[in-house]
């Protein structure tokens, strides 16, 4: 009998052994998704979105906590259906450990709620900067070190009324980010004593601006435009073509080096535009400049300076990996270890401390800014004000910003 069994018995440890190394060797890779637009009218934003979670990867050479790192692309269209559907397959399919992205508004909130049913996935924003996805019934597993829209325009409704600037209309994209970039400026232009006396919505993607543009009042001294992308070149060629001439106020994304290096003559019209955001391409700061000159070394399809999407998805592929380094690499329990590491870190980014809120929202240093044009003919926005340590109450009691509201096509309001 014992001779019957014991070969049995040898097998079944040397099987037992087997699965366990193969455990252990499975678990020297983690797998990291990353989600952008690399289609629809954000195409270009998400492609220099990717090269700069990939600058981050090869800072790390591709490792984080002693293991490989294996990169599994998603793409939408910056829509949240198409956000969420390669989420999931990302999750689902590729069986990803993380999940960095997505890069729009409304992608970001809908993958928020996706990421409630997945406990077992930690997700960590790309570019994603509507204010609802961390102030609205957050989702634990959920991270953002990159700020979203409203806290991109701290101080910049206040100097653009310094400037002259009392009425303004404002031309944006119907959905939620360009939401949070309104209110973000209109907060402290109102509180100035500007007025907004009327408010343009488009839908994303919008080709033909000519109606938009052909009810423009005269008696404003400014157009405060938060587009990106195609249709923000659009807006801008057109409204140059019809002969206006307003000074314009910029969103974060108007100003973005994906919509100064377009080719066409409002191109330098866009010179003197006021603006505000998590990035300023002149910052004198050595951690600034190093990440401009690596940025631009990556790829041969590098903007003249980084994107605020390129800096953006830096700043949330970096934090993963230096978490996982944190924690050796461990993501057991449901990553509790690593979700601490996050939650508590303090992010050396190359535009400053970067620490997350209550809400696991990112406070940290943003710019106002004003285009201008280098000797090589280069627009860059250059910097007016560091504002420090911004965080997502615009400088409110939480109290006071929770009876106004989030933005919204009507809120704020001071015609």
């Amino acid at each position: 009998m014992v001779q019957v069994f014991r070969p049995l018995a040898i097998s079944a440890t040397a099987l037992a052994i087997s699965t366990l190394f193969g455990a252990a060797h499975a678990q020297q890779t983690i797998k990291i998704g990353l989600l952008a637009t690399l289609e629809g009218p954000f195409t270009v934003l998400g492609q220099d979105g990717m090269r700069g979670a990939e600058l981050a990867l090869k800072e790390h050479k591709y490792m984080a906590g002693g293991k490989k790192i294996e990169i599994i692309k998603g793409s939408s269209n910056a829509t949240p259906d198409s956000a969420v559907a390669a989420a999931r397959k990302l999750v689902e399919q590729d069986k990803v450990d993380i999940l960095v992205g997505p890069l729009s508004g409304d992608e970001g909130i809908a993958v928020k709620g996706y990421a409630k049913g997945q406990s077992k996935v930690t997700f960590i924003n790309g570019a994603s900067a509507a204010q609802g996805t961390t102030l609205q019934d957050p989702a634990p597993n959920f991270f953002r070190f990159s700020t979203e829209g409203a806290q991109w325009q701290a101080g910049l409704g206040t100097y653009a009324f310094s400037k002259g600037y009392k009425r303004a209309v404002v031309i944006a994209e119907d959905y939620s980010f360009p939401y949070s970039q309104v209110q973000g400026f209109m907060v402290e232009f109102c509180k100035a004593g500007g007025k907004v006396i009327d408010k343009n919505w488009v839908p994303l993607g919008t080709k033909d601006y000519s109606s938009v543009i052909a009810k423009l009042p005269k008696d404003i001294d400014a157009i405060y435009v938060a587009l990106g992308g195609s249709d923000a070149v659009n807006f801008l060629s057109q409204y140059e073509q019809s002969g206006g001439d307003k000074p314009m106020i910029g969103g974060s994304i108007t100003v973005d080096q994906t919509v100064l290096s377009f080719k066409g003559k409002r191109r330098d019209g866009m010179i003197g535009t006021l603006s505000a955001g998590p990035i300023a391409d002149n910052w004198d700061d050595a951690g600034w400049k190093k990440f401009v000159a690596d940025y631009k070394a990556s790829s041969k399809d590098a903007f003249p300076s980084p994107s605020l999407f390129a800096h953006a998805y830096y700043l949330n592929t970096k934090a993963t990996l230096d978490a996982l380094d944190a924690v050796k690499g461990d993501l057991s329990n449901n990553h509790a270890a690593y979700r601490k590491a996050l939650a508590t870190m303090t992010l050396k980014s190359p535009t400053g401390d970067i620490k997350l809120d209550a809400n696991r929202n990112a406070v940290a240093n943003m710019f106002v800014t004003e285009v201008a044009k280098n000797a090589e003919g280069t627009l860059f926005n250059k910097v007016v004000k560091v504002m420090p340590s911004v965080s997502q109450q615009l400088g409110m009691s939480n109290e006071a910003f929770a009876k106004m509201g989030l933005g919204s096509r009507t809120n704020p309001e001071c015609k």
